[in-house]
């Protein structure tokens, strides 16, 4: 699961930090550090996110067996 994490995480921190630079360039805040705080920002964001799509999808790859008692 933490392979499919990872390769998720390429995809969602690539969309999460390109909105928060374009909400950040769409509200005239061009200064260096701001658009670095924004990319920054979406990349974190993108950890749990990443870690949360991962594990939805590897549980419907990989469902559990019932148990019968």
């Amino acid at each position: 699961m933490v392979r499919l994490a990872a390769v998720l995480y390429i995809l969602v921190a690539t969309v999460c930090a390109g909105a928060a630079v374009t909400a950040l360039l769409s509200l005239k805040m061009m200064e260096g550090w701001q658009i670095a705080a924004g990319f920054a920002a979406g990349c974190l964001l993108a950890v749990p996110i990443s870690a949360v799509l991962g594990s939805k999808i590897y549980k419907a790859i990989n469902p559990t067996k019932p148990t019968h008692a």
